[in-house]
């Protein structure tokens, strides 16, 4: 069925979309397992990279033609996709479409996770879980950057190397080996400084456990599927800091923080930092891509692209 092309109403931007990201959220609110609801029918996808093709009424740029980057609830699997222009960024450059569609929301997650909510410092210990993932592997190569000793956490040896391959320390297998123990021993029995959670499940109080007293936590997200419950004297005999972070809300309430991350990642990306893409679909094998993220069979981000793939 053809439909015809969207137009962009009062503040809003179209965009022609080259290449879209597969992440966490977009399989939870296929599944409608996320926090909001989506009513249906309804376009998945979240995060995209395209160009600017037309301007809604009041929208004075970014010009026709410009490459951009965006996140929006829902919509980016798409050829053509309506986005409010305050949702938009120039691609850093350097970054191609497929790259800059696989940024910004987990490099953007990774940063302000360890820095503007974890208040990492250069030579702390940072265990990342899940950290051949999405928003894992961006954690490890953004914490390497920085100067953070990371612990990379992941379910193989295989993901493990992947970790190691963009900075990690030291490596802990939490599927044969004890989180507590490994994260503890790889840090020289004191335990790490700071902890980054997008997993959840029983590894959330594994790595809880391993932090030194006065450490940092920081819940980014449930991959595992379920929703870790800690026990409070945890936090109390650590004088531990558990802290979430989302980043629509950082958006809305610290935009200079977000400002000051986006600055800080362009600087990355100049000096050769590149998001891990291991599989590109075409969007005729946009549901194949959502199934890739669901089994994690894959390292780094998942893209689609729409004139075809690799």
């Amino acid at each position: 069925m053809e439909l015809d092309d969207p137009e962009p109403g009062p503040g809003e931007v179209l965009v022609r979309v080259h290449a879209a990201a597969v992440n966490f959220p977009d399989v939870l609110l296929v599944a409608d397992r996320y926090q909001v609801s989506v009513p249906l029918p309804f376009t998945p996808g979240s995060e995209f990279a395209g160009t600017v093709t037309a301007l809604g009424p009041g929208v004075t740029g970014p010009r026709v033609g410009t490459p951009v980057a965006g996140a929006v609830m829902t919509g980016a699997f798409a050829e053509q996709v309506v986005v409010p222009v305050t949702g938009l960024r120039p691609v850093p450059e350097g970054l191609d479409m497929v790259h800059a569609a696989a940024f910004h929301v987990t490099y953007a997650t990774a940063y302000h996770a360890l820095v503007t909510v974890g208040q990492g410092r250069a030579g702390e210990w940072v265990a990342v879980l899940g950290a051949a993932g999405g928003v894992g592997s961006a954690t490890v190569d953004v914490a390497n950057r920085l100067g953070l000793r990371v612990v990379a956490a992941a379910s193989s040896r295989e993901r493990l190397e992947v970790a190691r391959g963009l900075g990690a320390e030291a490596g802990v297998d939490y599927v044969h080996e004890d989180l507590k123990t490994g994260l503890r021993e790889a840090t020289g029995g004191d335990g790490v400084h700071l902890a980054v959670d997008p997993v959840g499940g029983d590894h959330a109080e594994a790595a809880l456990r391993a932090l030194r007293r006065g450490g940092r936590f920081v819940t980014v997200g449930y991959a595992d599927g379920r929703i870790p419950r800690i026990p409070l004297n945890l936090v109390l005999l650590k004088d531990a800091v558990v802290r979430g972070f989302e980043i629509r809300m950082l958006r809305r309430y610290a935009p200079q923080a977000v400002a000051e991350g986006d600055r800080a990642l362009a600087r990355m990306v100049e000096d050769g930092m590149r998001p891990l893409v291991s599989r590109v679909h075409p969007l005729a094998e946009v549901a194949a891509a959502l199934i890739d993220v669901v089994d994690r069979r894959t390292t780094g981000k998942v893209v689609v692209e729409m004139t075809g793939g690799a």
